[in-house]
């Protein structure tokens, strides 16, 4: 039999792939367990930390002295004031000081009789850690320098004055800007509205402080008070005094020390050449003279660097 011819048939189809077929588990998976409640006091590893709700943040206005406006009621502010300095709620401390600023700059009489007791409590605010309440405190003691000056040097305050003024070094010394910069300028208005006689043999006590960076401070507060002064009250307070005083902070280990001592020994160097000098003299006269000075009062080392200091100006 014979065999039929391929090519006139029909191509064959594929047969199409059967689906498989999808086999379900159907063995039920158990219900998840439902999330229990985070206890924010449990430290537990496993669990992330909760953002903590954010506190509310109490702020302080810093009202400069020209801002300041006088009370309308001073008598049953004062009444008040001391309750108020010491409370223990620190916006309210704020609040009190604020309220000595206004009496110290314009109703000054109120204070008088408690001021020693609102100086020892400007110090323990200056000791606090509460940045603000510090900055105010040394605001206040600004405006306290303003309106009594001299005054505070009394024996009844000048114990408290003390104590004051080392908090205001430490402050000027410290790394927290606004809190540095308030104290500065504060021992700026010190130097300004007290006379420098006194105020240097205040100042005198910390150019041998432990503490460098209060020497520092003080140093440019000498400097300061220095500079203000006319060739009669250097001659009151001493000259050598002065010069010994510099010639200490020459060495200090800070550049800050060591810069305000020079300008000390600049205004030295002229009131020394000043007294008895005549026209005739020359250029060379004043050397000698500078060094003899510095010769008979000062150490061999310290009086060489004196005389180096003067001739590199």
């Amino acid at each position: 039999m014979a065999l039929r011819s391929l090519d006139n048939t029909l191509p064959l189809t594929p047969e199409r792939p059967k689906k498989a077929i999808k086999v379900t588990n159907s063995i039920a998976k158990p219900n998840p367990k439902p999330k229990q409640p985070v206890d924010p006091n449990v430290n537990d590893e496993n669990i992330a930390p909760l953002d903590p709700v954010a506190p509310a943040v109490d702020s302080v206005d810093y009202v400069s002295s020209e801002d300041l406006k006088p009370l309308s009621d001073p008598d049953v502010k004062f009444q008040g004031l001391i309750e108020g300095l010491e409370s223990k709620d620190w916006l309210k401390i704020c609040d009190s000081l604020n309220d000595v600023r206004r009496m110290a700059l314009f109703h000054s009489t109120l204070l008088l009789p408690i001021l020693e007791k609102v100086l020892l409590i400007l110090v323990k605010a200056m000791k606090n850690p509460r940045s603000a309440l510090c900055k105010t405190s040394i605001m206040a003691a600004s405006d306290l320098f303003k309106s009594y000056g001299d005054k505070l040097l009394e024996s009844t305050t000048c114990d408290a004055v003390d104590h004051m003024m080392l908090q205001l070094l430490l402050k000027a010394s410290q790394d927290k800007k606004f809190v540095c910069e308030e104290a500065e300028r504060t021992l700026k208005t010190m130097v300004a509205f007290i006379a420098p006689i006194p105020l240097l043999h205040k100042l005198k006590g910390y150019v041998s402080h432990g503490n460098m960076r209060v020497r520092a401070k003080a140093a440019v507060s000498i400097s300061h008070c220095v500079s203000k002064m006319d060739v009669g009250e250097m001659r009151d307070y001493g000259v050598v005094l002065l010069v010994q005083m510099a010639a200490e902070l020459l060495k200090d280990r800070l550049p800050e020390a060591r810069e305000a001592a020079r300008g000390v020994v600049v205004v030295i160097h002229k009131v020394v050449m000043e007294e008895e000098r005549s026209e005739e003299e020359e250029e060379e006269k004043e050397k000698e003279k500078w060094q003899n000075f510095c010769q008979e009062n000062l150490s061999a080392i310290d009086a060489l660097a004196m005389v180096k200091l003067v001739a590199s100006q």
